[in-house]
């Protein structure tokens, strides 16, 4: 069953198996009520800030979608890049579950710039056009690449200078900031971050995830939002349970790291294998290529993975903190194998 598909797959880290097993003893206040709770939002703001404000939830999309309704008046949208996770993974839920438009726009490499925010920017003040109020960008973005800080202060500038509010889908906020070689916080707040979705599910927790609002005064009603988005457990300490084994040491930067590695020592195997080309930089912990007719199809048939894009047949191979590099080695060898049956034949 173990292959590249998703980060998704990976089991949980033991880590935070040993915190849930921690935490299920005798009797704890419901609702977030409890000292493992108060130990996580504290982990958060040192991780991310003296103003970071955090709601725990259960999932990816329920921190967006709770990010969106808490940041977006019913008449105002989301910028976002076409590939967003928003836009493409999440069923519609931003819009369906939160009522809030969605801003598309086409890049070659997930990440938005000023420029691509401006065309959104044309009919400002107009009753009859959906009003942008956020710019959202995922870092690391949906084809593995990631913002530079000076890329991601760039777009909080503007932003801010537009009277935008600049959220980040962190799922894999830790793989960037572990490939860049800096805090949580560098990769966000210092940047002028307004809002954060910070992802651990794909990072090795059971599932567990944080909307953390970094800017005061932003998010009005953000507690009364997440029940009404049905993101509120009763037993709130097996959540932050996990966020604690993620943070309170290391945990987060090694998982993460480990991953982005093995992306880069799998990349690095094919690279030169003939009929095989990369088509995005490898900056966290995906390797997205093209591969020769038929070759996707029959390695399918012993390893799980994407097809990212069907119409050019592109791939994509994910790694995770449990990848190992004789798994790489293996794939990377079958990739080899199977290419040159197919150049050859």
């Amino acid at each position: 069953m173990k292959g590249f598909a998703s980060d998704n797959y990976a089991g949980v880290h033991p880590e935070v198996l040993a915190a849930i097993a921690d935490a299920n003893v005798d009797h704890a206040v419901a609702y977030g009520e409890d000292p493992w709770t108060a130990r996580a939002e504290e982990l958060l703001r040192r991780h991310l800030g003296p103003t970071a404000r955090s709601w725990l939830v259960f999932n990816g999309t329920g921190a967006n979608v709770l990010a969106f309704r808490a940041l977006c008046r019913p008449w105002q949208g989301v910028i976002c890049a076409e590939t967003a996770h928003v836009n493409v993974d999440e069923g519609g839920a931003p819009e369906s579950m939160g009522g809030t438009k969605l801003l598309t726009l086409p890049t070659p490499d997930g990440k938005l710039t000023p420029g691509l925010v401006d065309r959104h920017l044309t009919r400002v003040g107009d009753e009859h056009a959906v009003q942008p109020r956020v710019v959202s960008v995922t870092q690391s973005t949906e084809l593995g690449t990631r913002y530079e800080p000076g890329e991601l202060r760039e777009l909080a500038d503007h932003a801010h200078a537009h009277d935008l509010l600049l959220h980040v889908d962190g799922s894999r906020i830790a793989n960037a900031a572990a490939g860049l070689g800096v805090p949580l916080a560098a990769t966000s707040t210092d940047l002028g971050v307004d809002a954060l979705s910070f992802g651990g599910t794909k990072n090795g927790l059971l599932g567990a995830e944080a909307l953390v609002l970094l800017t005061d005064g932003v998010g009005e009603g953000t507690t009364y939002l997440r029940k009404q988005t049905l993101q509120l457990a009763s037993k709130g300490r097996f959540l932050a349970a996990q966020v604690v084994a993620l943070l309170e040491g290391e945990l987060w930067r090694t998982s993460a790291a480990h991953a982005n590695a093995m992306a880069t020592r799998l990349a690095a195997a094919v690279q030169d294998v003939p009929g095989v080309t990369l088509t995005q930089r490898v900056q966290a912990n995906a390797v997205f290529a093209l591969l020769p007719d038929g070759v996707a199809d029959r390695l399918l048939e012993e390893f799980r993975f994407y097809t990212w894009d069907e119409s050019t047949g592109e791939v994509r191979w994910m790694c995770s903190w449990d990848t190992t590099p004789d798994e790489v080695d293996a794939f990377a060898d079958a990739v080899a194998a199977t290419c040159g049956s197919a150049v050859g034949a």
